[in-house]
């Protein structure tokens, strides 16, 4: 079995979500050269197939030279393009197993063994399709993904609506999604909610029901009525055009093992013609090199480590993780640290209001208000978070005036002829509130760690404390002990919280090593001085936030938590898991060490079993005819086996 088949290309029009260099490498494979390939793979293995039926009616007719004519028809139909992909091969230094194959071929031409010759060109060519159809199995949840993505949108224009590419939809255009539809681009409903079905991205099998101004992502599906969506990113920067990319990755990236594999194969060539030659030498037969050369071809060294771990790309990719390549999930395999980032990665990512704690006169409602009325003018992940808190309540929002924010410490404005301060108890000091850090502390009994303390001061007294706490992502209590349980020998938080959050987050999750304060640098020097230790290698680094890019591009393997589309991260990291579940991290461990170790068993036992028939083969016992039958089985036995990386 070669390469010269070639690998299965997608064509599809998706790709007018990637970018101009993308899109036109995708499409060097035109539909006429999809016919030629198609022809080929399935053309070429008939041919052989028929060569051989025929010549042996014939034979058994009592016509031989004809029954050898035949035969050898079939063998010169796929020794002409194995010529031709051999030389091209060459041209550029490659010498590839088809090599070894092509030799066997004219080998068998020239001593008459054309029966032999027709066996092994069967072989190449059927193995080849056998390839092609291993792949497309292992593939067809990366094709899925790539296959379903949203091509066009119904946009309103005045009170009309219309219908247009996804690529045409910007920030703020409101479109409807009709029941059944792919939602297009990444935004918030417009409509009271919206009934989704996510399972494309996540894996989760029930729908989830988005609120009004809830995001969306794009790549889900509408499970129930018709809603509004107003756009929030244009569709070639939403969630789902970037796993469209990750996949287009990992379609092109191949594993360090496999490349090796290339390496070992090129070795294998001259090993096969030195034993080849031996035994033709011992024996005084040229049929016993033939017979050699027929069960050399490394078929289980070339294809075991790639459908391994394809299939092992397909299987993350059903539960939620999408990985950008083979060499990748190699490395997942052999990882033995994990940094975890805190927010958004242990936890949501979402703080929600927990508490609040009145100081004034105002009804904790009232303050609520006048609070997220100015934080809609913020960006803040706090003031979100303020805002959705009041909506959910229902109560009615005001536009502030004469707003101004420190950021990441606080914000004022007007609202209602109040001047409304909203920040942290440093910040209200320094604009004139006194002792508003003691009343603050007054709380701290109760809070306890992990939450944050948001101050409301209004008309220069404090009004409120609200407590604002970050829940734990589901599956975080559990991960570093599923960690530990799939070989990874330390886990360490890395995060910029202080330390008495850190350590309670590390005590839940249970993390023994912890490293809190640390800014973007910090975080850098850690996976780097975490890198340099040897018992330490494959390191792997977790988070989801901008902050966090910079430590996933540096560690072996960067993971990007992307349930709610961490979009630059994503794109620096290795690995995206797109559901909102910590238990994924473990489970993509798992997964490339499951891989890896398919494929080295494959290749193991493909190998030795070849080396066995080349030796059974050198000594007389295998001729060249049951030598290219016995190569076949052994083709299907490391398929089959390299497939069960689909399986969990």
């Amino acid at each position: 079995m070669a390469l010269w088949i070639g690998q299965p290309v997608y064509h599809d029009k998706a790709s007018s979500w990637l970018s101009t260099e993308e899109g036109s490498r995708i499409d060097e494979q035109s539909p006429f050269s999809d016919q030629i390939a198609m022809l080929r793979d399935r053309g070429l293995p008939l041919v052989a197939l028929g060569s051989i039926v025929a010549g042996a009616a014939l034979w058994l007719s009592g016509q031989e030279s004809w029954a050898d004519i035949a035969w050898a028809v079939g063998a010169v139909a796929v020794l002409v393009p194995l010529v031709l992909s051999t030389a091209r091969s060459l041209l550029r230094g490659d010498v590839g197993v088809d090599a070894i194959a092509l030799v066997a071929i004219i080998w068998a031409l020239a001593l008459g063994e054309f029966l032999a010759a027709a066996i092994v060109a069967l072989m190449m060519s059927g193995g080849a399709a056998l390839e092609a159809w291993a792949e497309g199995r292992a593939r067809r949840e990366l094709r899925l993904l790539v296959a379903r993505a949203p091509r066009t949108a119904h946009r309103y224009v005045s009170e009309s609506l219309e219908e247009v590419q996804v690529e045409a939809l910007v920030v703020g255009d409101l479109v409807s999604v009709r029941a059944g539809e792919i939602v297009p681009a990444d935004g918030a409903v417009a409509s009271r909610e919206a009934v989704l079905d996510e399972s494309a991205l996540t894996g989760e099998a029930l729908p989830v029901t988005i609120t009004s101004h809830g995001h969306v992502r794009s790549g889900t599906a509408n499970a129930g009525d018709a809603f509004d969506l107003r756009v929030t990113a244009p569709a070639a920067q939403s969630a789902y055009a970037a796993i469209v990319r990750l996949v287009r990755s990992a379609e092109v990236d191949r594993a360090q093992f496999t490349r090796l594999a290339d390496r070992y194969a090129a070795y294998f060539l001259p090993f096969s013609l030195a034993v080849a030659g031996l035994a033709w030498l011992a024996s005084g037969d040229p049929t016993r090199g033939l017979a050699v050369m027929v069960v050399a071809t490394p078929c289980p060294l070339i294809l075991a480590a790639p459908i391994a771990f394809v299939a092992g790309l397909s299987r993350a990719a059903r539960a939620g993780i999408i990985v950008k390549g083979g060499g990748a999930l190699e490395r997942l395999g052999t990882a033995k640290t994990v940094l975890l980032d805190k927010t958004g990665t242990l936890t949501l990512g979402q703080p929600e209001l927990e508490d609040i704690v009145i100081y004034g006169q105002l009804a904790a409602d009232d303050v609520l208000r006048l609070a997220a009325s100015v934080d809609q003018m913020s960006t803040h992940v706090l003031a979100e978070s303020l805002v959705s808190a009041a909506v959910a309540r229902e109560l009615p929002l005001s536009l502030p005036t004469g707003v101004t924010e420190d950021a990441g410490r606080g914000i004022i404005g007007t609202i209602d002829g109040s001047v409304v301060a909203v920040g942290s108890s440093a910040w209200l000091e320094s604009n004139g509130y006194v002792g508003v850090r003691d009343k603050a502390r007054e709380h701290d009994s109760g809070d306890g760690a992990g939450r944050a303390k948001i101050l409301v001061g209004i008309n220069g007294e404090l009004a409120a404390v609200l407590v604002m706490g970050d829940r734990l992502r589901p599956g975080a209590e559990t991960l570093a002990r599923e960690l530990r349980d799939v070989g990874v020998t330390r886990v360490a938080l890395l995060t910029g919280d202080r330390a008495e959050i850190a350590d309670e987050v590390a005590r839940s999750a249970g993390i023994e090593t912890v490293y809190s304060e640390q800014t973007p640098e910090g975080k850098l020097d850690v996976v780097r001085s975490t890198r340099d230790q040897p018992e330490r290698r494959n390191v792997v680094m977790v988070g989801d936030g901008i902050n966090d890019a910079p430590a996933l591009a540096l560690a072996d393997v960067g993971i990007a938590m992307a349930g709610k589309g961490a979009t630059i991260s994503s794109e620096t990291a290795d690995v995206v898991i797109t559901v909102d579940n910590a238990n994924r991290i473990a489970l993509s461990i798992a997964i490339g060490r499951r891989s890896l170790h398919i494929a080295r068993q494959s290749v193991v036992f493909g190998l030795g079993l070849s080396v066995a028939a080349m030796l059974f083969a050198a000594f007389g016992y295998l001729p060249p005819v049951w030598g290219a039958l016995f190569q076949e089985v052994i083709d299907v036995a490391v398929i089959l086996n390299a497939l069960r990386a689909l399986r969990g």
